[in-house]
């Protein structure tokens, strides 16, 4: 299957694809005679699995550290783990997946002040008279 058929059959773009093959998430697939890649349908699994952590959250930098590892999850799709089971291997990468975690959550925080602070931004404070402030009762000048 040629780049621009497998990028639509995954939700991709054949740039992106190029992008995970150039980054190693993918291994460079068969060519065709003219040159041409072509994917197998094992390639289009190992597609659905970038995209699929991808959009979890985890980045291309993630993925990269566990590429070895993508082909077994198109053959044993993602599944809740327990990494402290005897003999439980974490496909995925439990230390890539906390990390991710440990992230978004300063991420979260990051943001829940910010939001906070904008907020408190727009509250109406007391507004306490000053020495260029009108007379009490005067109308504001609206030149």
């Amino acid at each position: 299957m040629r780049i621009g058929d497998a990028a639509a059959a995954v939700g991709a773009t054949p740039r992106a694809l190029r992008f995970y093959e150039q980054r190693g998430l993918l291994p460079p697939p068969r060519r065709t005679r003219a040159g041409q890649r072509d994917y197998t349908l094992d390639d289009l699994a190992v597609l659905r699995v970038i995209r699929h952590l991808l959009g979890l959250g985890l980045t291309v930098e993630d993925l990269a550290g566990i590429a070895d590892r993508l082909p077994l999850l198109a053959v044993h799709p993602p599944r809740r783990c327990d990494p402290a089971a005897p003999g439980e291997p974490a496909l995925v990468g439990t230390a890539v997946v906390r990390r991710r975690i440990e992230a978004l959550d300063a991420e979260i925080e990051r943001l829940t002040r910010l939001r906070d602070a904008l907020r408190a931004g727009l509250d109406p404070a007391p507004r306490h008279a000053t020495v260029g402030d009108h007379a009490a009762g005067a109308a504001p000048d609206t030149r």
